[in-house]
């Protein structure tokens, strides 16, 4: 392990988090609130970026497979420990794994949250709590990446275990330029919902809030009833549209717009994709539709909350938790699933799906024909055995954490909805689940040491548990051979 280079980019992603710390005191200074818990918190990031960075100095830039997942890891959790520090210090969250719980799942775009009331909180505060999700959207690593100048060979280790999905690439020969690319693309999404929000007679700061949840997938709202307290249709289909639209792999923006291919409309996962999400629209419409006084008016309901379950956004227009069993069955399954490979969405991807769709035929084709050889491919493209076994090995992965941390979790002994879909919806960074962390409950609900469970949940989802995993392997940790 080359421990200097771990601490000296841990020491950049330090000082590009204080650097972002700025905006939310900024925000403070204008509406006049206290700029203090953010100079506070500047000053320790500071600090603490100064710390790791000195002994970095003249390192060998050497960084490898495991380093790379290690920094990654590492630096998402050290965001996290001084991220909090803003919520404590201006008393609107004053327990510092509360505080933990609230700045995770805004910078891995869960949307969780224990607070029981959110209008009323300070603009600074608030700001910052809603921006999180934008940081965290596309990665601070890959924002690193496209700011700072770094050797390719060591960048593709940071954007492996960073950028979601089970094939990761370039869009260009240099890895810098296509972490610009997708940051560009990400901040022009960004920026169109904004400018259309705006349209919809919402206040400016409400629309960008809104805008950086949406488009990061995060979905901490503004107003205690999310997006339904606009009472705005418009509203709504905007941000449906956007919640879906940054499902998409980014990749195939990058195709469709600024080579001007329509190959990214061909996308074998952009199919299943919006298969899935057009099945799981209309039979929900159809099985709340007497809730709501006919198939239009449920359908209006259903096309936003499975945009918003299936991207892992989590922004809600009704109590989906008062729905009948095979609508909040259906979630629940769209909650596991996820998203596109390469977007901000969350759950286990698309593409991971697709792929274990074909294992699993292919292996019963060759059960019935023994001497023949399976060929797996997406997209054309033949699937490599080490993608293979990446999906096989993170399916068996998920599965055993999410039974673990389930079992763990029912020890506080609350009911079976609340427990299995705390733990789902953060593992799979949805936010809103069933029971008491339903859309209008929160996660309040859990002790200290079920919350640090689900923090741990939360950064295993976003991260897609191999960086998490190895930083508890001992063999990670053992000094390179020079």
């Amino acid at each position: 392990m080359n421990y200097r280079i771990v601490m000296k980019i841990l020491g950049r992603v330090l000082l590009i988090e204080a650097g972002l710390l700025t905006a939310p005191l900024i925000t403070c200074a204008v509406y006049g609130e206290d700029v203090f818990p953010f100079v506070w918190a500047i000053a320790a990031t500071l600090a603490a970026s100064v710390v790791m960075l000195l002994p970095g100095r003249g390192a060998d830039d050497s960084l490898q497979a495991r380093e790379g997942f290690v920094s990654v890891a590492l630096s998402w959790i050290v965001m996290t420990l001084f991220g909090a520090i803003p919520f404590v210090l201006s008393g609107v969250i004053p327990n510092y794994i509360d505080a933990l719980f609230e700045i995770m799942s805004g910078f891995t775009t869960t949307g969780a949250s224990v607070l029981t009331a959110v209008e009323g909180l300070p603009r600074g505060i608030m700001f910052w709590r809603s921006f999180s999700h934008f940081i965290g959207g596309m990665g601070v690593l890959v924002f690193m990446m496209a700011v700072l100048p770094m050797d390719d060979r060591h960048s593709m280790h940071l954007m492996r275990a960073e950028v979601p999905g089970p094939v990761k690439g370039k869009l260009v020969p240099r890895m810098r330029t296509t972490a610009r690319i997708l940051y560009l693309l990400y901040i022009g999404l960004t920026f169109l919902e904004f400018v259309l929000l705006l349209f919809g007679h919402i206040p400016v700061y409400d629309a960008l809030l809104t805008a950086f949840g949406t488009t990061a997938t995060g979905g901490f709202g503004l107003l205690n009833d999310s997006i339904a307290g606009y009472h705005s249709v418009y509203v709504e289909m905007v941000v449906a549209v956007f919640m879906f639209l940054s499902g998409i792999n980014f990749n195939l923006y990058y195709i469709v717009i600024l080579k001007r291919s329509i190959k990214g409309f061909r996308s074998e996962e952009l199919g299943w994709y919006l298969g899935i999400a057009a099945f799981a629209t209309v039979t929900i419409a159809l099985s709340i539709s007497r809730m709501y006084g006919g198939f239009v008016s449920g359908l209006r309901y259903s096309v936003f909350q499975v945009a918003s379950i299936m991207t892992s956004t989590g922004y809600a227009t009704a109590d989906f938790n008062l729905w009948p069993a095979y609508a909040r069955s259906l979630l629940l399954v769209l909650m596991i699933v996820g998203a596109c490979a390469g977007s901000t969405g969350g759950g286990t991807k698309i593409a991971r799906l697709v792929i274990l769709v074909k294992i699993a035929f292919g292996e019963i084709h060759r059960q019935l024909f023994p001497r023949s050889v399976p060929n797996y491919a997406l997209d054309g493209e033949r699937l490599d055995t080490p993608v293979i076994r990446s999906t096989l090995a993170f399916y068996s992965l998920y599965a055993i954490i999410a039974l673990a941390s389930f079992l763990l979790l029912s020890l506080e002994g609350l009911d079976l909805d609340t427990t299995l879909s705390s733990v789902i919806a953060c593992m799979s960074n949805i936010g809103p689940g069933l029971g008491l962390v339903g859309a209008s409950g929160n996660f309040s609900v859990w002790s200290a040491g079920g919350k640090v469970l689900l923090i741990f949940c939360m950064l295993l989802g976003r991260l897609e548990i191999f960086p998490v995993v190895m930083l508890v392997s001992p063999g990670v940790w053992v000094a390179r051979k020079k």
